[in-house]
């Protein structure tokens, strides 16, 4: 099985999933702090990632995730939308971005509480 690793400021997770496993069902899984506000519909682009590793092994683009990706922040030629993205046969790596690192807390306030406590949340820039 392919492994994921996730990459933040804030952790690293790497998760096993079968060939076919979107992107966010492997944050999901491993626990990534990855935000899709829309339930990964493909709705929005919160879950935007960036592809470090294996970019090619992943699924094709289709033309909905490139007009959600549009109207996401920091878009680079390495972008996909995590819900829409299915893992292929090779490794993955990936880095959660910002604009999805934020979504995450803003969808899960008992994390971003304890990180504030902890002084890990916001990011130091």
């Amino acid at each position: 099985m392919p492994k994921v690793t996730f990459k933040s400021p804030l952790a690293e997770v790497a998760v096993d999933v079968p060939p076919g496993t979107t992107l966010l069902d492997a944050a999901e899984k491993g626990e990534a702090q990855v935000g899709h506000s829309c339930g990964g519909v493909c709705g929005c682009s919160t879950c935007h990632v960036w592809i470090r590793k294996g970019l090619d092994s992943l699924s094709e683009q289709r033309d909905d995730e490139m007009d959600r990706l549009d109207m996401g922040f920091d878009v680079r030629p390495y972008s996909r939308l995590s819900c829409q993205t299915e893992v292929g046969g090779e490794d993955v790596t990936v880095e959660i971005t910002e604009e999805s690192l934020v979504a995450f807390m803003d969808e899960n306030p008992a994390i971003r509480r304890q990180l504030e406590s902890e002084g890990r949340w916001p990011l130091k820039k």
